[in-house]
């Protein structure tokens, strides 16, 4: 007698302990009825009816995925293997479960057409200098196509891009290249510079001759300090142009007093032009 009730019992307590279901924060649970879409519960206690009702579990919590390493041909034709990490979560648990059949592979299948696609239209210096806006191309991409499915992809981060070794020697070759050149550029504008400095400094010293003068004795003054035997005595252009005036005006002044053309003068010509025209009526010696 007391079997058949306590069968009953036993019934109905482990129903209640099938129906019965508890979903932390992160979860939420989607729940069919005869296979067809009710309702998202969770998170907390909430009961669901044992082979009529079926619940599928999906973790809100942001998903680390690592993407393989992809052979990519870039848009200057070079060869490299590019891996990356992706962050994505579900937003939409009925899209999630509905709409494809396992979003994380689908996600990590999308990821890598998607890297390989975007890095192939860009130049290899793009994919080593301008990751920041690539990993933005790419999640920008990812993200409209997965808002279908209920799920935002956070971030994308490249994390390494492989290059052969011929590749890598080419690079340095081509960075050392480059350091020469902008060497030379800035030695050309600092002798650009230095001869508008002079042009300036030569302006100015012509206007009065004294700071010519002082620029001279600072020289003489630097040369003196110096423990050298030999010295080198810039001597002024102006002051031998007055030595041959004063020279050429000796020389007439002979001419006038009558003396005769010496043939030891080494000039003899331009001293019988200075005899003719000191002596217009008398002829050449």
């Amino acid at each position: 007698m007391m079997i058949s009730y306590l069968v009953p019992v036993v019934l109905v307590v482990l129903l209640i302990a099938a129906s019965i279901r508890i979903l932390p924060e992160y979860k939420r649970g989607v729940v069919f009825f005869l296979g067809r879409y009710q309702a998202v519960k969770g998170p907390g206690l909430f009961f669901i009816i044992p082979l009529i009702q079926k619940m599928e579990v999906v973790d809100l919590r942001v998903i680390t995925m690592d993407v393989p390493e992809q052979d990519v041909i870039s848009r200057d034709n070079v060869t490299v293997r590019v891996n990356a990490v992706l962050y994505f979560r579900v937003v939409d648990p009925e899209k999630a479960i509905i709409q494809v059949e396992n979003f994380v592979v689908a996600t990590s299948q999308l990821a890598q057409t998607t890297l390989r696609s975007v890095l192939g239209k860009h130049d290899l210096d793009e994919m080593l200098s301008e990751r920041d806006r690539l990993n933005n191309d790419i999640q920008e991409i990812l993200d409209t196509q997965t808002e279908d499915w209920g799920i935002k992809v956070a971030n994308v981060e490249i994390k390494h891009v492989d290059l052969d070794e011929s590749m890598i020697r080419a690079i340095a070759r081509q960075a050392e290249a480059e350091r020469e050149r902008r060497a030379k550029v800035i030695h050309a504008e600092g002798e650009l510079q230095a001869s508008q400095k002079l042009v300036e400094a030569a302006n100015v010293m012509s206007e009065n001759g004294a700071a010519l003068q002082l620029r001279y004795l600072q020289t003489m003054s630097d040369m003196s300090n110096r423990n050298s035997s030999t010295i080198v005595f810039p001597l002024p252009m102006d002051i031998m142009e007055a030595f041959k005036a004063m020279g050429q005006g000796a020389l007439a002044q002979r001419c006038r007093s009558g003396h005769l053309l010496p043939r030891s003068v080494p000039n003899r010509a331009a001293m019988a032009q200075i005899w003719a025209e000191s002596r217009p009526g008398l002829p050449t010696a």
